[in-house]
C-alpha cells in the first residue's frame, strides 16, 4: 500500500527548498539596495522586481501548462509525449522572451508610470528594468525547464538548478555592488547573468534527459494542429488567470506607492516574507501527483494524494504563521536598517502572520487544478477573486489607509481558496475523459 504522506513530503521538501531559493534573486536584490543611501534605491529595486514579476508571472502557464500535461504524460507513462511537451514550451518560451526584447522600451516606460513613485525612485527603477530585461528569454525558458523537471517529479534535479542560480546571483551581486560599486546597476546585471547560468544549465540537463534512446522529434510532430490547439487554450487560460493575479499584485504596489515611499519600501519588504514559497512546494508536488494519478487513470490515487497534501501543507503553513509571529522582527531589520521602513513594517506585520493559513488553500488547489489542467476553473475563480478585490482595496484603504489594502489583500487570498474549493467536484470528469491530447 503507497504511503501518500511520505511520497507528498518527500516531493515536497526538495520542491520547497527549491522554491525557497527562487526568491533569493529579489531578496539579495532587496538586501544591498535596502543597505544604499536612501529609500530611493530599495524603492527603485522594488519597482524594478515588481515590474519582472508581473511580466514574468504573465507567462506562468510556460511552467504551470508544462508542468500538468507533463505529469499526465509522465502518468500515462508516453515518453513521447514527454518531450513533445517540452519542445513545444520552449519554442513559446523563447519567442515571447525574444518579443519582449523588441518592445521593451515602451513596456518599462509605460509600466513604471502606472506603477507611480517619486522621481528618484522611478529614475533607479527605469535604470535595474533596461539592464535586467535582456533575461526574458532566459527567464521564460527556464519556466518550461522547471515545469517538465516538475512534472517528472525531478525535484532534486530541480532543487540543484535552482540553488546554482542563487549561487551565481549572490556571488555576482557582492562582487558589483560592493566591490566596484555600480549600485542598482550592479544589481539588476547579477540577476541578469543569473537568470542566463540557469537557463544554460538547465537546457543541458533536458537535453541529457531527452537524448536517452529516442529519435528526436519532427517538425510535423511539433506543430501537429489538434495538439497545438489544446495547448493554446491550456495556456490561454492560465494566462488570463496569471494576468489577474499579476493585476492583484501591481494594484497592491500602486496603491502602496501613492502612500509615499516609505510604505512603498516597507510592503516590499513584507512581500519578501510571505510564505507562498514555501506553500509552492507542496501545491507543485501536488501538481505532479495530480497529474500522474490523471494520466494512470486512479481515482483513489488522486483522493490519496488530495488528503494527505492538503493536511501537510496546513500543517506547514501553521508553522510558518508561528514563525513569523516570533520572529518578525529580526526578519523586518535583515532586510533593512532603515529605521523608518522597519517601524512602518512592524505595523503592518500582523497581516504577513495570518496569510499562510489564509491563502493555503488558495495555494492548495491551484496545484490540484494546474495537475489536473483544469485551466478554465483557474481562469474564473481567479478573476472573480481579483474583482472582488479591487472592490475592497479601493474602499478598504480610503478609510483604513495601507492597514486597510492588506485586509483587501487577505481577503483576496481567501477568496482563491473558496472559489477553487465550490469546483474542485469537477475534477472527476478527467477520469472518465479521453486520454490528453500529445
Amino acid at each position: 500500500m503507497v504511503n501518500w504522506y511520505r511520497r507528498v513530503v518527500v516531493l515536497a521538501i526538495p520542491l520547497i527548498l527549491s522554491n525557497l531559493t527562487q526568491p533569493l534573486l529579489s531578496t539579495v536584490d532587496t538586501v544591498l539596495s535596502g543597505h544604499l543611501p536612501g529609500a530611493a534605491a530599495l524603492g527603485g529595486v522594488a519597482i524594478g522586481s515588481i515590474f519582472f514579476n508581473s511580466v514574468f508571472w504573465t507567462f506562468g502557464f510556460l511552467r504551470m501548462g508544462t508542468t500538468g500535461l507533463v505529469a499526465q504524460a509522465y502518468g500515462a507513462r508516453d515518453t513521447h509525449a514527454l518531450r513533445l511537451h517540452l519542445v513545444r514550451a520552449l519554442l513559446i518560451a523563447f519567442f515571447i522572451g525574444a518579443v519582449i526584447l523588441v518592445i521593451q522600451t515602451p513596456l518599462i516606460t509605460g509600466a513604471i508610470t502606472l506603477l507611480g513613485a517619486s522621481v528618484e525612485v522611478r529614475a533607479n527603477a527605469l535604470r535595474y528594468c533596461h539592464i535586467r530585461i535582456w533575461s526574458a528569454p532566459a527567464a521564460l525558458a527556464s519556466y518550461a525547464i522547471l515545469g517538465d523537471l516538475l512534472g517528472r517529479q525531478r525535484a532534486r534535479t530541480a532543487l540543484a538548478l535552482q540553488a546554482a542560480i542563487n549561487v551565481v546571483n549572490v556571488a555576482v551581486a557582492l562582487v558589483l555592488v560592493l566591490r566596484l560599486h555600480w549600485g542598482v546597476a550592479g544589481i539588476a546585471t547579477a540577476t541578469l547573468v543569473a537568470d542566463w547560468t540557469g537557463c544554460l544549465l538547465g537546457l543541458l540537463l533536458t537535453r541529457h534527459s531527452a537524448a536517452r534512446g529516442q529519435a528526436p522529434h519532427t517538425w510535423h510532430e511539433i506543430v501537429h494542429a489538434p495538439s497545438l490547439w489544446h495547448l493554446f487554450a491550456l495556456n490561454r487560460d492560465i494566462f488570463l488567470r496569471t494576468a489577474g493575479l499579476v493585476l492583484a499584485y501591481a494594484w497592491f504596489t500602486r496603491t502602496g506607492a501613492r502612500a509615499g515611499d516609505a510604505v512603498l519600501a516597507a510592503n516590499a519588504v513584507l512581500m519578501n516574507l510571505i510564505v507562498s514559497y514555501a506553500l509552492d512546494g507542496f501545491a507543485n508536488a501536488t501538481e505532479a501527483l495530480v497529474g500522474e494519478s490523471i494520466g494512470a487513470r486512479r481515482r483513489a490515487d488522486f483522493h490519496a494524494v488530495l488528503r494527505a497534501s492538503t493536511i501537510a501543507s496546513f500543517v506547514v503553513a501553521t508553522a510558518m504563521a508561528l514563525v513569523y509571529l516570533l520572529c518578525g522582527r529580526a526578519f523586518i531589520g535583515f532586510y533593512t536598517n532603515q529605521a523608518g521602513v522597519a517601524a512602518l513594517a512592524m505595523q503592518f506585520l500582523p497581516w504577513v502572520v495570518a496569510l499562510p493559513v489564509i491563502s493555503v488553500w488558495g495555494f492548495q488547489l491551484d496545484g490540484v487544478f494546474i495537475g489536473a489542467t483544469r485551466a478554465r476553473d483557474l481562469r474564473d475563480s481567479m478573476l472573480l477573486s481579483v474583482g472582488v478585490f479591487l472592490l475592497l482595496a479601493v474602499a478598504f484603504e480610503r478609510f483604513m489607509g495601507n492597514q486597510g489594502l492588506w485586509a483587501a489583500f487577505c481577503l483576496f487570498n481567501a477568496m482563491r481558496g473558496l472559489t477553487l474549493g465550490l469546483r474542485l467536484k469537477r475534477i472527476e470528469r478527467a477520469f472518465a475523459g479521453p486520454t490528453p491530447v500529445s
